[in-house]
């Protein structure tokens, strides 16, 4: 399958020009991994450790297996994983033929499923049996039936759910590559061009349909090289349990440690407890996942008990980070808390340094090596320092379009800046603070609500375990701020007494919420960001 995208030959000389784009292959840089190193620890699971050269030998089967299943340049390749090694073996093996690794969430079901393979039309699926009481396997048989492109399911046996009828297990998927005549030399003849689409992920949908955007060798390769180069410095032992199947554990979760020539450990499931035993047994130096991850850590039993002394960096990106945490971070923690920002479009855009002052640990960071943000009135015009208005951005790291066209890849565009649908101020020295999303924004009336600010209040009631202010519609005065809280008490706070305590908080009164939800949950994205619109429904 073709997919047209609008990377353009001048925007390949700019980036040329510049240096800025590193023109080489994910799979080169594995092997030159695999060259140097091939004993050492690449990948470690709670149940195994593997080493470059053994993930190198299933590399080799699971490429010679998708070209006898088929696949070409072009076809794409669905992985719906949790975070384990065939994640990585996957992605390097359909890269390395051409074809298009497309990754799916574990926590997604039929109808989100249905909606990205319809636009990717991929020929072969990669799946588990099962994964968190759900048979994945079972609803990718039930989904072929509607989905014709789809040619072959393969589904890992976990021992958890029955081998669907009619798929192929893993282990016959290798099987089948081992048995392949196909040589290197053929191989290497479908090397593809750095600039062909190598990705195609679907942003997780803050604010509804989710977009196919789409990346090549070049957008992701210096997405993990920029990373590395900012946040982990020499370090060799990386963390992920962010799914890798969001950007976030895509690129740091595979990308940057083979790039690094280092080793990374997988959690399947995010457990705390399980962290930090994990840096103190491996020395973990580098991690990155969503804000909450941050306060889950420090409230570990025992945490100080712990030899964390190799934890150097934590990124955290997804939602800002409270500052009563990253007050106790400092104090409980080796490691540097590094605010972050990034989309599925651009990747981690943003990030702050190793060496920051406390004060710019609190907003998300300054833009990366090559790449630029500003932030824009409604006309389009930059406003001055530290006056909200829209996040815009453009450089190395941004995708090369969307599958669902053209026509929505340009709608996203102002004067060749991308519009992010970030709101933000930006400060005298670069460093950015996301302040809302543009569609969140409370209009009350015709003055602009600091959303941001007033959650980061109510955050300190100690009746409030997490909020989200969205905007809710008034006949007079167009929009007023409702509270859906997630609540620390029972009973459950009134609107009464987290107004008052905004009142006892200085919090001008055109900007308190007028309603109240109490929710027993918030929905989220992978990334850990609360999907507002879904909110917003509760109000209609």
């Amino acid at each position: 399958m073709y997919f047209e995208t609008t990377l353009t030959q001048a925007r390949i000389d700019e980036m040329d020009a510049g240096g800025l784009w590193p023109n080489d292959h994910l799979i080169d840089r594995f092997l030159d991994g695999v060259a140097a190193h091939p004993d050492q620890p690449l990948l470690v699971e709670a149940d195994a450790t593997t080493t470059w050269a053994e993930v190198a030998t299933a590399v080799g089967e699971a490429t010679r297996a998708l070209l006898e299943l088929g696949v070409r340049r072009g076809d794409a390749v669905q992985l719906q994983l949790p975070n384990r090694r065939e994640f990585m073996i996957m992605v390097l093996a359909t890269e390395r033929i051409g074809a298009v690794v497309q990754p799916v969430a574990p926590i997604f079901r039929h109808n989100e499923v249905r909606v990205m393979s319809e636009l990717a039309r991929p020929s072969v699926v990669v799946t588990v049996d099962a994964f968190r009481g759900f048979a994945l396997g079972a609803m990718h048989t039930e989904l072929r039936d509607a989905a014709p492109w789809v040619e072959h399911l393969v589904v890992i046996d976990t021992g958890l759910a029955p081998p669907p009828h009619g798929t192929i297990g893993w282990t016959d998927f290798l099987e089948r590559g081992q048995a392949s005549a196909i040589d290197e030399a053929t191989i290497e003849l479908l090397r593809p061009s750095v600039h062909d689409v190598c990705e195609i992920i679907f942003t997780s949908g803050t604010t509804g349909q989710p977009k196919g955007v789409m990346h090549n060798q070049n957008t992701l390769n210096v997405a993990a090289d920029l990373w590395l180069e900012r946040v982990a410095g020499e370090a060799k032992v990386f963390h992920m349990a962010s799914t890798l199947a969001h950007q976030t554990g895509y690129l740091f979760g595979v990308r940057a440690p083979i790039i690094a020539g280092g080793c990374v450990a997988y959690q399947q499931v995010w457990d705390p407890a399980e962290f930090a035993e994990l840096i103190e047994r491996h020395g973990i130096q580098v991690s990155m996942g969503a804000t909450p991850f941050l306060a889950d850590l420090l409230a570990v039993d025992g945490l100080d008990e712990r030899d964390l002394s190799s934890f150097e960096a934590f990124v955290c990106a997804g939602a800002a980070i409270p500052l009563p945490v990253l007050e106790r971070a400092r104090e409980e923690l080796p490691c540097t808390v590094m605010p972050g920002w990034g989309m599925t479009e651009t990747a981690l855009s943003t990030t702050g340094h190793r060496d920051d002052p406390f004060a710019k640990l609190a907003t998300d960071g300054a833009a990366l090596t090559g790449n630029e943000v500003r932030v824009v009135d409604e006309d389009g015009s930059p406003v001055p320092t530290d006056v909200e208005g829209d996040l815009q951005f453009r450089g190395s790291l941004l995708c090369i379009g969307y599958v669902q066209g053209r026509e929505l890849t340009e709608s996203c565009f102002r004067d060749g800046w991308f519009d992010t649908g970030d709101r933000a101020t930006i400060d005298e020295d670069g460093y950015i603070s996301i302040s809302g999303r543009t569609k969140d924004i409370v209009i009350r009336g015709g003055e602009n609500v600091p959303v941001k600010e007033v959650e980061d209040v109510l955050l300190r009631h100690p009746g409030v375990a997490n909020v989200a202010i969205v905007a809710k519609p008034d006949e007079r005065l167009g929009e007023v701020g409702a509270a859906m809280v997630l609540a620390a008490s029972d009973p459950p706070p009134t609107l009464r007494e987290l107004t008052d305590f905004l009142d006892e908080q200085n919090v001008t009164k055109q900007f308190w919420p007028e309603h109240l939800v109490i929710v027993d949950d918030f929905p989220m994205t992978p990334s850990g960001k609360i999907q507002k619109y879904q909110l917003r429904s509760l109000l209609d």
